[in-house]
């Protein structure tokens, strides 16, 4: 059975990237996921997501999404 991690921020809260490719940039938490120790922060990390079209008369597209980074790379911005 999985354990939920313990999160430190909450939703609202300005962040600082620590490492990784978006590193010493700031954003805001949207969404924490206990389960899994992540969090989604605005603005940061965006993966490309390539969708097929449902019907014939649609046009397939690509999109931006924000996907969620682990809490430990992280550190709350200190006003």
């Amino acid at each position: 059975m999985k354990t939920k991690q313990k999160i430190r921020f909450k939703i609202g809260d300005i962040v600082t990237i620590i490492s990784g490719a978006y590193k010493n940039k700031e954003g805001e938490i949207i969404k924490l996921y206990s389960d899994s120790g992540k969090i989604l922060i605005k603005g940061i990390n965006f993966k490309v997501r390539h969708i097929k079209p449902i019907k014939e008369n649609e046009i397939g597209e690509i999109k931006q999404i924000e996907a969620p980074i682990h809490h430990s790379n992280v550190k709350l911005k200190i006003n």
